[in-house]
């Protein structure tokens, strides 16, 4: 299918995990009921982002996958003909957990999943204590209305996975996301960091031909300390902006795309076609010494 319809859920989050997840189900429906085919939701959307703090009592959000929350959401994406995109805290094995989003197909069955390759480790962004690298490389899922690609905030910086993605045959990229401001920052910087994240993910569509689709959490958690800052958005193949969220509301909202649009733009602006890939071998080097 050439158009197709994208349906993003920016929602604020509880300590509730039900009542997170009854919410997100909600909104899929909301969201299916507008016309949306393949629907994404936020980053660890059934919890607070818990990663401000490293406390061992938080691993008992992670379940396995698939599990209890992708048989949920199976059902809810056969009962409305969409495809569901998932992100969820993995129990991998005893003492092994990965972020991680499942893929759900629109007749209900599970795809796959994705975990996160490139791990953070800021201040209340602690992920390395929780999350161990993701070892399944890209992934791409065949989904019933579209070749989708599933990458996971942190990798939103990294232009290797992007461009790997897409040429394992991504037509659209999907970022389930949870960044925000510090409430204690000026609005300069909160200005100058939203338009970089924004910035790097149109980069990705542009040097790829594809659309790209982020969809970030929203509202005040970490006990008022951040304000997470929504926004989310998607892309066209060249960097332009067909929808972008806000930054304090709570938002379903169904765009449509046109996957057609990478042909055109893929050969207009050839990128794909000039790439040296006999030049590219220092890549994979850490760092690239004079001497």
């Amino acid at each position: 299918m050439a158009k197709v319809k994208i349906g993003l859920v920016q929602m604020s989050c509880t300590a509730n995990k039900a009542s997170n997840l009854q919410k997100a189900i909600d909104e899929i429906k909301n969201a299916a009921s507008k016309g949306a085919q393949i629907v994404c939701l936020q980053e660890l959307f059934t919890s607070l982002y818990f990663c401000d703090v490293e406390d061992y009592e938080n691993f008992t959000l992670a379940e396995s996958i698939p599990g209890p929350s992708t048989e949920i959401l199976s059902k809810v994406a056969k009962e409305n003909n969409v495809v569901v995109i998932a992100s969820l805290f993995e129990k991998r094995t005893q003492g092994l957990y990965h972020n991680t989003t499942a893929v759900i197909d629109a007749d209900g069955t599970y795809l796959g999943k994705y975990r996160k390759m490139h791990i953070p480790d800021d201040p209340a962004f602690y992920e390395k204590f929780y999350f161990t690298p993701g070892d399944l490389g890209y992934k791409i899922f065949k989904t019933k209305y579209a070749t989708i690609g599933v990458l996971i905030c942190w990798d939103q910086w990294y232009p290797e996975a992007a461009r790997i993605t897409a040429l394992m045959g991504a037509e659209i990229l999907f970022y389930p996301t949870a960044i925000g401001w510090a409430t204690s920052q000026d609005d300069e910087t909160n200005t100058e960091q939203y338009n970089a994240w924004q910035t790097i993910q149109r980069s990705h569509a542009v040097a790829n031909g594809v659309h790209v689709v982020s969809v970030n959490r929203v509202g005040f958690e970490q006990n008022g300390l951040m304000k997470f800052w929504g926004g989310s958005f998607v892309s066209n193949p060249f960097g332009s902006l067909l929808y972008k969220a806000s930054h304090e509301n709570e938002e379903t909202a169904v765009v449509e795309i046109d996957t057609n649009k990478t042909d055109f733009y893929r050969t207009h602006w050839p990128f794909l076609r000039d790439r040296r890939t006999d030049s590219y071998q220092p890549i994979t080097k850490r760092f690239i010494d004079e001497d």
